[in-house]
Parts: C-alpha cells; sequence; structure tokens
C-alpha cells in the first residue's frame, strides 16, 4: 500500500523540501484525502493577513505535535511561524506529518523539513543548519521535551520566552517530573537510566531541564504550557488550555455512522501490554458494543493488526491524519471506544457539540508484561481517571462479556 502523500514543496518558501513519498507493506486501507475545511484559507505557502511572527520557532517530531502548535498558533493569534519537522524514520508518522505540514502551510507557516535521523552524519548536519535560527529566535515552542534531539537543540538557543505543546499525555508526566525537580524520563520507559547513551545525553537533558524550570519571580525568562490535559503546573508556569478551537473552526461537523469504533494504541509495541491480553480485549469491546472499524495507532505493527483482522472480523483504519481531524471530519461512530491513550482527554474536545460519545477501557493489571516499567499502570489510572467527559469502561465489562 502506498502511504500517505508527501507534501509538496512551496516555491520560493526557504526549508520547505521534503522527502519523496514511501511505501510501507500494512493490511490496512487508509482514509484519503485532507479533511475538507469549512473555512477557505490562503493558498499554500501564502501568508495569511496580520503580522508575521517571525520570532517563533517551533520544532515537532510527530503529527499530534504539530496539530498542537497549529493550535496554539490559532490561540496565540501568532502568525508566520517558522516550524522545524525532525522527521522520524517511521513511514506512518512520516506520511502523517507531510500531511499536517500542507495544512501547517495553508495556515501562513512556513515549514522545514529535516532528515535529522538520515544516517550518522545528519544530527550535526541538523543542529549546524538550524543554529542560526535558534540564536536569532526570541520564542521557542515545542512538542516534546524528553526528546533527546529537543534537548540538545534547547541547550543552543538563547530565547528567554519557551512554550510546551502537547505530546499526548506524556505532558502530564513531564508537568509532574518539572514540579518534582526529577530528571526527565518518560513514563513507560524501564530502568535505571544511566546507560552509555544517558551519561553522554546526561548533560544536555539536565540543561533543558533547568531551562524549562521558570525564573524567580520577577526573572526575564518565561515558561508556558498550552494542554488540553488535566494538569497541575508548577508555580510560575503559564498554562493555556487547548480547547482545540483550531479543529472545530476548520473541519466538519462530522456525518456520524450507527456502528462504534475502537481506537487503538500501541501499548503492546511499547512492551507495556501482552499481545495475547490486549487482542483478547479488543475481541470483546468490539462485540459487547458492535465495533466495525479499529483506528490503528501510527505505531502499531502489521503483524499485530494482520491477527486483529484475522480474530475480530474489524475493519482496520490507518488515518493518514491525527484522528482528531480525521474524527472532526467523519464519517465517525457514534460511540467511540479507547484505551487510556491521548484521545481520551482530546477527543472530547474536538467533538464538542456534535452526538459523539467517548468510552474508555481500564487496563487490567494483569494485562501488563513482566518488563512493565513500576510506574505504568500508577500513570494509565490517571489517563482513565482524569478524562472528562467520557464514559469509564472496568476492565471486568469487557473481558466477562468475552
Amino acid at each position: 500500500m502506498t502511504s500517505p502523500e508527501g507534501t509538496r514543496a512551496v516555491p520560493g518558501t526557504p526549508g520547505a523540501e521534503v522527502p519523496p513519498p514511501e511505501t510501507t507493506d500494512t493490511p490496512a486501507r487508509r482514509l484519503r484525502g485532507v479533511p475538507r475545511q469549512r473555512h477557505r484559507t490562503a493558498r499554500s505557502g501564502e501568508p495569511r493577513t496580520g503580522a508575521r511572527d517571525t520570532g517563533t520557532l517551533a520544532f515537532v517530531e510527530s503529527p499530534v505535535q504539530l496539530l498542537n502548535v497549529l493550535e496554539w498558533a490559532h490561540t496565540a493569534q501568532a502568525t508566520g511561524l517558522t516550524v522545524v519537522v525532525l522527521s522520524p524514520h517511521d513511514p506512518m508518522t512520516r506520511g502523517q506529518l507531510r500531511r499536517m505540514a500542507e495544512l501547517a502551510r495553508d495556515e501562513g507557516h512556513t515549514v522545514r523539513w529535516e532528515e535529522a535521523r538520515g544516517g550518522p552524519t545528519a544530527p550535526m548536519r541538523t543542529i549546524g543548519g538550524l543554529t542560526p535560527l535558534l540564536r536569532r529566535a526570541r520564542r521557542v515552542v515545542i512538542g516534546d521535551p524528553f526528546s533527546r534531539y529537543v534537548q540538545l537543540l534547547l541547550s543552543l538557543a538563547r530565547a528567554r520566552d519557551l512554550v510546551v505543546v502537547d505530546d499526548g499525555t506524556a505532558t502530564m508526566e513531564f508537568i509532574s517530573q518539572l514540579a518534582r525537580g526529577e530528571k526527565l524520563v518518560r513514563w513507560h520507559r524501564n530502568g535505571s537510566g544511566r546507560g552509555a547513551r544517558d551519561l553522554i545525553f546526561a548533560p544536555f537533558s539536565a540543561t533543558a531541564r533547568r531551562r524549562l524550570t521558570p525564573a524567580p519571580e520577577g526573572g526575564r525568562r518565561t515558561v508556558g504550557l498550552f494542554s488540553s490535559m488535566p494538569v497541575e503546573a508548577p508555580p510560575g508556569v503559564e498554562v493555556t488550555t487547548n480547547e482545540f478551537a483550531w479543529t472545530r473552526g476548520r473541519f466538519g461537523p462530522p456525518r456520524l455512522t450507527r456502528a462504534a469504533d475502537i481506537v487503538g494504541t500501541s501499548l503492546v509495541e511499547t512492551g507495556v501490554v501482552d499481545t495475547e491480553r490486549y487482542l483478547a480485549a479488543v475481541g470483546s469491546l468490539a462485540r459487547t458494543h458492535g465495533a466495525t472499524r479499529y483506528f490503528a495507532h501510527r505505531k502499531e505493527s502489521t503483524e499485530k493488526l494482520r491477527r486483529l483482522v484475522a480474530e475480530t472480523g474489524l475493519e482496520i483504519v490507518r488515518p493518514d491524519l491525527p484522528l482528531e481531524l480525521i474524527a472532526r471530519r467523519g464519517p465517525i461512530g457514534r460511540l467511540i471506544v479507547s484505551f487510556p491513550s491521548t484521545v481520551v482527554h482530546t477527543l472530547p474536545l474536538a467533538l464538542r457539540g456534535t452526538e459523539v460519545k467517548v468510552a474508555v477501557c481500564d487496563i487490567d493489571p494483569e494485562w501488563l508484561t513482566a518488563n512493565a516499567s513500576p510506574r505504568a499502570q500508577g500513570f494509565l489510572d490517571g489517563v482513565t481517571g482524569t478524562a472528562r467527559d467520557v464514559q469509564r469502561l472496568p476492565f471486568t465489562q469487557p473481558m466477562a462479556a468475552g
């Protein structure tokens, strides 16, 4: 199957070049086309009217991060940002990023695509090319404070204003660690964090943590958080709520189907949840709620999805944009069932004003693998327990129904 189309380079737009389309082997179809827009925007590469915010530099590594940069720019009324895509290896992620880059250009922003992981010399080439931009930027927006790449770039930045936008539920762990003064470690990571790579990057991680810690009262450095997650930021961090106003204003409302949809997760791929337990849970949820489609996470493996097709009969959909945009466009089920993940917080906001209901299924502790982080169960329970405007499904319900 062909992955989503690559973003076209805009003539005369510096840094706008992106690689050609790729192919990936997947058992699923994708939703084709960029979602329809309710309001006409400027043509690709043409800024909208208003002052261009040439002093803001944003770094993104995933489609969700880029979506939230667009939401932040809409809320902050910031136009003409320079968005740097630190391109990952994963073909599905790259495909979604290309589509999001098209939407960013439609909003008048400059997108600079960096093959930041394209070989042993790529990091130094990328950092060298970005250093002048980092030195000039007055404000830096980032989507993943845990990223070693971003931590390294932050150590070179002179900007006094930093803004962190959501990278999904990881934002909740970031804020907790920042408030406790701990080192930045992803919640699902298991280990001491004292491997060779960890030791090499430790100074950059420490610098990034200091840069992301608010300055004392009266200081000239500011730290902001733009989030739809339920977080309690430490003193000095200015929090702005992400209401997904840009998404709702540009797309939909969606056409609704009678059947339910299930949202997939990469908890198996990250080593948190056992494969067999996950497949059984999905099958039980599909039977209980009459689901016919399964929206795959961009990091889910092809082998697991093939098994889901064979064992559940679900139609697998590989979205070519973040699910918030796909759902807002439609067609989408009147009930969306998810495991603990970002979408249980974001979909109710993106679908506000529609008749769509979102339900979240708890993770049974027995589903966790032996290699799961000791923090995994508590973190997942927190994701579920803090979700607003969702129906909670205890894990005993779907498993008993199976």
